[in-house]
């Protein structure tokens, strides 16, 4: 799978780790985000992310702030882009499960590195339900 991720400077230390994880388990991955803790405009990289999912460049996005909402609304800007901001694993399952979110938002300080590689995990792991879901999610679009 081809994953786009991007991040601001509360989220290097987790990326590494997620970056880490999606290569040991063969995944493609695209790195937008910062690699230091000098303060940056998460905007700048979150754009970037939307793009490759919004372009298919990315099959799914990874981004990751400090509170995970306003790299959140920035993705969501973008038609197509369905972001969540998940905080455990089970919200990043129902994400998928009945809102097909294909980008998922990291809150970096209100988890833990490991937190965030499970919800990983757990999002790239499940499929969307469609059925009465997919009515819903065609109507969160504008356009």
């Amino acid at each position: 799978m081809k994953i786009a991720i991007g991040n601001d400077h509360a989220g290097p230390d987790y990326k590494i780790a997620i970056v880490q994880f999606l290569k040991e388990n063969g995944h493609e991955v695209t790195n937008y985000g910062t690699d230091t803790f000098e303060s940056v405009d998460y905007p700048d990289f979150g754009h970037r992310v939307a793009n490759d999912v919004t372009t298919q460049k990315a099959d799914i996005g990874i981004v990751i702030c400090g509170s995970g909402n306003g790299i959140a609304m920035t993705v969501n800007k973008h038609q197509n882009v369905r972001a969540a901001l998940c905080w455990t694993k089970e919200i990043a399952v129902l994400a998928r499960q009945h809102n097909d979110a294909n980008i998922i938002s990291i809150p970096a300080r209100f988890t833990s590195i490991q937190q965030a590689v499970e919800m990983v995990a757990a999002f790239l792991n499940t499929t969307f339900e469609g059925g009465r879901h997919q009515v819903r999610v065609n109507k969160i679009a504008c356009n």
